[in-house]
């Protein structure tokens, strides 16, 4: 039965945000229960969440909210509301706070304002105020899990998988704040010591992507606050539900008011507040994952003021299976590195490349398993693996190489077309007979397609792999020792996986070369890249 939710008017009054240094904490407020058909309306400043899909009757009342959340307050936006779609039926879930470059601005200055106090925090409190977080996220993971399901359209045990990778970065970080080491240095002259101190950068603008939309922001937030640095998040216009259940949740948890803000924002208004962010001079670090090309747009407006940058951005990550490989494995690898969240994920394998003398068997194989383990659906069907595109242009791309590889002579081994469970579903299709000029070869697809090339040596595939412009993920399978030191340090890749189709792990640094993207996130090495290093020269020892 379809439930009415509740968010506030944004057209009710202007938007009021905090002035710097005014940190009021009151208790955040709730959405109100559903309202009967007949009977009292919503009061001043409240209206019923526009939108009756199916989705919306499964999301948790509790962590829905639809403002901006600045300065430990729940703001509406002066320009109004943006809807948020289920993406599987195209229904709308609710609307939420519609941020401009106004908005924006005053996120920054509310973030500076309480870097002031955060950077002096301790370190023991500000690993506890994480794990507090996190906690908070894993007593509440099924119902963040649905929030995800819902605007993201992920199958729900996938978004279940996500809330636990994402509330591992927050425990990860609650434990690396504690171990934010500097040096000493003996120099020539005895009467001198160099000390090294490494301090928090300040205000970081954190711009986050639709395909994991909690995991996204927690791998940056928690090691910005880590190392004492403040935030301004903007998340993707497709699922700021997760953004804003984040920010319920640290708040909960006690993070101070200005030190996690949250100012989402549509489609339209997305280049105007990214550039607001990025050109803010109170910004002091970016960090971006998403495409390529909007990354160096970003990156363009970093170096006016020559800010500190992390960039994960696009990946065409190639997938090697040589003839010594254990084919069975290898097309468990496959289907889980290219099929998780229906292709649409920047480590996903693009390119297979398999060997002549075990390319028949892989292909037979690999089509059997995708027709006998993936079943397209509703993310909140029990046995749905393959959920939605997030909307119509991405089902356009994988049609759009779908139809340029068959043109040049690329044979279609399964699926190729849209799925009839709606227009936002394409089947899980696999090509054989790809050749290196398909489009499908040349640009990443984020869309569930598997295109097959086939090699003869081991020189002919690294040369393919490494022809592209991004290294983000790379992987192979080989059951040769000497191979396997070979190519895994031939690949032109950040992270390679080895006999592995899922490498992603807090533990382990996360990040790509060439045009894949600048700096770590993730494992001990993520914190550094929101510290900056000071030397002290002490004398008169």
């Amino acid at each position: 039965m379809t439930s009415c939710l509740q968010q506030q008017n944004c057209r009710a009054f202007r938007f009021a945000w905090p002035p710097p240094g005014a940190y009021p904490r009151p208790r955040c407020p709730r959405l109100l229960p559903p309202l009967p058909a007949a009977g009292p309306q919503p009061g001043p400043g409240l209206h019923p969440f526009r939108g009756y899909s199916e989705s919306a009757a499964r999301l948790p009342e509790a962590l829905l909210r639809t403002d901006a959340f600045v300065g430990g307050r729940w703001l509406p936006a002066a320009a109004g509301t943006f809807p948020v779609l289920d993406p599987a039926s195209g229904a709308q879930l609710g609307r939420v706070a519609d941020c401009g470059v106004a908005e924006a601005r005053g996120a920054v200055s509310t973030a500076h304002q309480a870097f002031s106090s955060w950077r002096g925090v301790s370190v023991k409190e500000r690993s506890s105020l994480l794990r507090k977080w996190y906690d908070l996220m894993i007593k509440n993971k099924d119902d963040l899990a649905k929030i995800i399901t819902a605007e993201n359209g992920k199958p729900l045990k996938e978004a279940q998988g996500e809330i636990l990778y994402s509330a591992f970065f927050l425990e990860w970080f609650s434990e690396e704040a504690r171990r934010i080491y500097g040096d000493i240095i003996y120099t020539p002259a005895k009467d001198r010591r160099g000390l090294v101190l490494k301090q928090p950068v300040g205000v970081a603008a954190i711009i986050t992507p639709w395909n994991f939309p909690s995991a996204m922001i927690t791998r940056k937030v928690g090691a910005a606050l880590a190392a004492g640095c403040t935030v301004v998040v903007k998340p993707a216009e497709d699922t700021p539900l997760s953004a804003l259940a984040l920010g319920e949740l640290a708040n909960q948890a006690g993070i101070p008011a200005g030190v996690y803000n949250v100012v989402p924002c549509s489609r339209e208004k997305t280049k105007e507040v990214g550039e607001a962010l990025c050109t803010h001079p109170l910004v002091s670090k970016i960090s971006f994952t998403g495409s390529t090309a909007t990354g160096k747009i970003l990156l363009h407006y970093a170096a006016d003021s020559v800010k500190r940058v992390s960039m994960e951005l696009g990946g065409h990550a190639p997938f090697i299976v040589f003839d010594s490989a254990n084919v069975d494995q290898a097309v468990v690898g496959a289907l889980a590195s290219k099929y998780r969240n229906s292709g649409q994920t920047c480590v996903c394998s693009n390119r297979f490349l398999v060997q002549r003398g075990i390319h028949d068997s892989f292909v037979k194989k690999f089509a059997e398993a995708i027709n006998r383990e993936l079943r397209v659906g509703h993310g909140f069907e029990e046995r749905t693996t393959q959920g939605p595109l997030i909307n119509e242009k991405a089902v356009e791309k994988v049609e759009k190489q779908v139809s340029d590889a068959v043109s040049k002579g690329a044979t279609i081994v399964t699926g190729g077309k849209r799925h009839s469970f709606g227009k936002n579903f394409f089947e899980p299709t696999l090509l054989s007979n790809v050749t290196v000029d398909m489009l499908c070869s040349q640009e990443e697809t984020f869309g569930p397609l598997a295109p097959v090339i086939k090699f003869d040596t081991e020189e002919e595939a690294l040369a393919i792999a490494n022809a592209m412009d991004v290294g983000l993920a790379g992987y192979f399978y080989s059951q040769d020792p000497a191979q396997i030191w070979r190519v895994a340090e031939q690949l032109e890749v950040g992270m390679v996986g080895v006999n592995e189709g899922l490498l992603s792990t807090v533990e382990c640094p996360f990040g790509g070369v060439k045009q894949s993207g600048l700096g770590r996130e993730g494992s001990k090495y993520g914190v550094d890249e929101y510290l900056e290093l000071k030397y002290v020269c002490y004398g008169g020892l």
